[in-house]
């Protein structure tokens, strides 16, 4: 598993942007953002958080909690996962089934 710098280095990377880039949008120096990718500090929470939204990942994917980087980014379809979760036990079996019935290519 990668560390959250790594992670925080391979997102701004992908974004084309410098750690000088990165700290100007987060109004801070761009040794604070080195410091960060070795690893040497770690942010608060509000600034992971405006990280990841800089960056177009999630929090989860920066701390290493997922490996997926887009995960739930779109709001669409987080709100179908919460509309899945809400079903009774039984409605929930049959929407797994027909899932699996459609993947499976039938």
């Amino acid at each position: 598993m990668n560390s959250f710098g790594k992670k925080l280095r391979e997102c701004r990377e992908a974004k084309n942007l410098s750690q000088k880039d990165l700290a100007r949008l987060l109004n801070t120096s761009y040794s604070v953002i080195g410091n960060y990718e070795r690893d040497e500090m770690i942010p608060s929470i509000e600034v992971a958080k405006n990280i990841a939204k800089i960056l177009g990942t999630t929090v989860g994917y920066l701390l290493g909690e997922t490996e997926e980087v887009n995960i739930f980014k779109n709001p669409a379809m987080l709100n179908r996962f919460n509309d899945i979760e809400k079903l009774d036990p039984e409605n929930k079996k049959t929407f797994a089934l027909r899932c699996r019935w459609v993947y499976s290519g039938s």
